[in-house]
């Protein structure tokens, strides 16, 4: 299973987002800094630009803690209440997420390692989108 330091450091993300209800697609180009000062815990800072069809840029963030464990990862939000759980190696699912009556679902895939991609499905009465995402690291990492 990857560790903490295999993703210390700067990251590339590209993200499109494929959103059924406005038949509109989404696209986000930033950086996703990994770091921190505990062994066992990762800040996840996700900072660029998104834009839907024809709009303008919007800048966002985001933040998350990734919390490594022998077997799985918990990622939890920005103020640590749980968000979801993955195993970091191959591909597989993630704990699903309900947010209200919507559910989110994330599929990860470290296969073609060090580029690794999450895809998040969000169904709801509210959301139905598909949210690709693929990091490439920017400088070495350990």
């Amino acid at each position: 299973m990857l560790r903490p330091d295999d993703f210390a450091g700067l990251w590339q993300v590209t993200r499109e987002i494929d959103d059924r209800y406005s038949g509109q697609i989404g696209r986000f180009e930033g950086e996703v800094r990994f770091g921190g000062d505990r062994a066992d815990t990762l800040h996840y800072n996700e900072s660029g630009t998104m834009r839907f069809g024809g709009g303008p840029d919007l800048q966002a963030t985001r933040s998350y803690f990734w919390h490594f464990h022998a077997d799985h990862v918990d990622v939890t939000f920005a103020d640590r209440k749980p968000f979801h759980r993955f195993r970091a190696e191959g591909q597989g699912l993630g704990t699903d997420h309900p947010c209200g009556d919507d559910l989110y679902t994330v599929r990860y895939d470290f296969t073609g390692w060090p580029r690794w991609t999450a895809v998040w499905t969000v169904k709801g009465p509210r959301k139905d989108y598909v949210s690709t995402s693929l990091y490439t690291p920017v400088q070495s990492q350990s």
